[in-house]
C-alpha cells in the first residue's frame, strides 16, 4: 500500500482527485486515495483491489466535514439501481470533463452499510454517511458536479440519504424481471451466489419484513426465487421513494435505456440539471464498450445475450416470473415504477 505525506487538510479537502475511499469505524476516520481522472475511467469499481496501490492518507471524520462543508461544494447526483440494469454504463456516461464525473460504487458507502449490518450506533451510521455525502460531493475538478452510483447493497440506506439532502436529485434504474432472472442464471453458480448474499443482507437491514415470509419461507426457495425476492424488495423500495419524492427522483428501466440511449441521457440531463450532449455520449465508449471488460459491445449484441440467456433457462426463468408477479400482486408492487424518465 502506497502513503505519502499527508498534505494540510484544507489542501486535501479542495483536491477533488483525493477520492474519500474508506471509513475507518473503529477510528471514526476517513482513508482517502489519490485517484486522478484516468483512473477513474480505468477502474470499474471504486475499490481496494482496483485502487490499493495509489497513495494513502487519513484524518478524522469531523475534521474532514468541517472541510468539507466550508467548500459547499455542488449537490450531487445519484444513480441508484438494484443491479445488473446497466447502472456502470450509464455512472461512465457521465465522465464528461468540465461538467460531471461518474463514481461507480465508492467503497466508503459499503463501509457504512457494513456499520449498519453489524448493528453499529445508528448514530454513527448518520454521521458516517453525512461526511460521506459531503465528501463525495468534492468536484473531481473545478465546477464538475459528482454523479454517484453507489452499490445496490446501499439501497436500503436511500431513505436515510434523503432525510440528510432531501434535494438530492435522484435516478431509480433496474431491470425489468424476467431480464433481470436470466442474467442471473446465465451468470450460474457465481450469480447464485451473490443473489443469496444481497437477500442475506436485505434481510438484516429490514428490506423482506414486509413479505411476511417466515425464516423457512426463505430458506426453502430456490436461487432464482431468492434472486426475484431481492428484486421485490429494492422494486418496493424505490417504488415507495418515487411516489414520496416526484419532484426530485425519476425511474428507468434498463431495456427503455437501451432501446432510446440519447433520449434517456437527454432527459437524466435536465433532471440532474446538467449540460450534456446526448447524442455524442449514447455513441461514445459508455455505450459501445462493455462495462466491465472495455471490449466493443453493441446493444444488439447486449440484447441477444439477454435471449440466449432467457432461452437456456427458459423453463425455470418462466416458473419464478410468473410466482414474482403473483407474489407482487398479492403485495401490491407494481412491476412498473412510477416517475418515467422515458415515456
Amino acid at each position: 500500500m502506497a502513503t505519502v505525506a499527508s498534505p494540510p487538510l484544507a489542501e486535501l479537502i479542495r483536491d477533488g482527485r483525493w477520492l474519500a475511499h474508506r471509513y475507518d469505524e473503529a477510528g471514526d476516520a476517513i482513508q482517502f486515495r489519490l485517484v486522478d481522472r484516468e483512473r477513474h475511467r480505468a477502474a470499474t469499481f471504486l475499490i481496494d483491489a482496483e485502487l490499493d496501490d495509489l497513495p494513502m492518507v487519513a484524518a478524522p471524520r469531523a475534521d474532514c466535514l468541517a472541510q468539507a462543508k466550508a467548500l459547499q461544494p455542488p449537490s450531487p447526483r445519484f444513480i441508484f439501481h438494484s443491479a445488473y440494469c446497466c447502472s456502470t454504463l450509464l455512472a461512465r456516461a457521465f465522465d464528461i470533463p468540465g461538467t460531471a464525473m461518474g463514481f461507480k460504487e465508492p467503497l466508503i458507502l459499503n463501509d457504512i452499510v457494513g456499520l449498519q449490518l453489524r448493528g453499529g450506533d445508528p448514530r454513527q451510521v448518520a454521521a458516517a454517511l453525512d461526511a460521506a455525502l459531503w465528501l463525495l460531493a468534492r468536484p473531481l475538478n473545478g465546477a464538475e458536479v459528482s454523479v454517484i452510483k453507489p452499490s445496490n447493497v446501499f439501497n436500503p440506506l436511500l431513505p436515510l440519504v434523503l432525510g440528510l439532502r432531501p434535494d438530492v436529485r435522484i435516478l431509480l434504474l433496474h431491470a425489468p424481471l424476467e431480464p433481470f432472472l436470466a442474467s442471473i442464471a446465465r451468470k450460474e453458480i457465481e450469480g447464485r451466489a451473490w443473489v443469496r448474499e444481497l437477500m442475506w443482507k436485505l434481510i438484516r437491514l429490514g428490506q423482506v419484513n414486509r413479505f411476511g415470509l417466515s425464516e423457512e419461507d426463505l430458506y426453502r426457495q430456490t436461487d432464482l426465487q431468492a434472486a426475484a425476492t431481492g428484486w421485490l424488495a429494492q422494486q418496493a423500495l424505490f417504488e415507495d421513494i418515487a411516489a414520496a419524492h416526484p419532484q426530485t427522483v425519476r425511474t428507468v428501466d434498463s431495456e427503455a435505456l437501451m432501446a432510446n440511449p440519447a433520449t434517456a441521457v437527454a432527459e437524466l440531463g435536465r433532471h440532474f440539471a446538467l449540460d450534456v450532449d446526448a447524442a455524442a455520449i449514447a455513441a461514445g465508449p459508455a455505450f459501445t464498450r462493455h462495462s466491465k471488460d472495455g471490449s466493443s459491445y453493441s446493444a444488439a449484441e447486449r440484447s441477444a445475450e439477454a435471449d440466449r440467456g432467457i432461452e437456456v433457462h427458459k423453463r425455470e426463468v418462466g416458473i419464478v416470473t410468473e410466482w414474482s408477479r403473483r407474489l407482487a400482486d398479492h403485495l401490491g408492487i407494481s412491476l412498473n415504477l412510477p416517475r418515467p424518465l422515458l415515456t
